[in-house]
């Protein structure tokens, strides 16, 4: 077991139930990163601010400072000096004007699903987070990523919903409540951004 995951553990023991699904979308996160791949992170309301988090702890240092490699240096000189290495993530709903836009013209449940087509590449993952795991506008986006290729992390709460069959790994976390549920997604997600840190900028 990786060592940010028990030390996530030993701090929030309940999470002992889903350890093998994260253990696991860790590792096909690594693979697709790897593979210069990228993530795309889809929720609504809390779990959309949660998207954001995320990427915001992938997209620039977090607990480490990822200095960029010195091979950089030739086409960025100084500049180099001032970057941090990241991982390729985009959060969804964040992606107002096309999300209003096309809310506008079109049945707004199929916004998440058009941005995965438009973003999502074969090799990429999807993230969807749910605390019901029966969003229906992350449903319709995990069908779109499916039919692209690309792989699909769940998490949710302890049924998983509706968006656990169409998962590649689902994520539950061991509660009912939304608020209860929405307070173990912090310690998950962040054990998996201490994770692919240590796994990626282990300098």
């Amino acid at each position: 077991m990786h060592t940010q995951l028990k030390l996530c553990l030993e701090r929030h023991p309940k999470l002992e139930a889903c350890s093998q699904s994260i253990t696991e979308a860790y590792e096909l996160l690594t693979r697709c990163f790897n593979n210069g791949r990228k993530l795309l992170l889809a929720g609504n309301g809390g779990s959309a601010s949660d998207a954001d988090h995320i990427s915001g702890e992938l997209l620039k240092g977090f607990c480490k400072k990822r200095p960029l490699g010195k091979e950089w240096e030739a086409s960025m000189g100084e500049l180099t000096h001032r970057l941090q290495g990241a991982l390729p993530a985009i959060p969804l709903p964040n992606l107002m004007s096309l999300m209003t836009a096309f809310s506008n013209d079109c049945d707004p449940k199929d916004c998440f699903a058009q941005l995965t087509f438009g973003l999502g590449q074969e090799g990429d993952i999807l993230l969807c987070i749910t605390t019901s795991g029966n969003s229906e506008n992350l449903l319709r986006a995990a069908r779109v990523a499916k039919a692209k290729g690309m792989s699909i992390i769940g998490l949710t709460g302890q049924s998983g919903g509706k968006l656990k069959p169409l998962t590649d790994i689902c994520i539950c976390a061991p509660e009912t409540q939304t608020h209860k549920i929405q307070e173990y997604h912090l310690p998950i997600y962040h054990a998996l951004c201490l994770m692919l840190e240590d796994t990626f900028f282990d300098s």
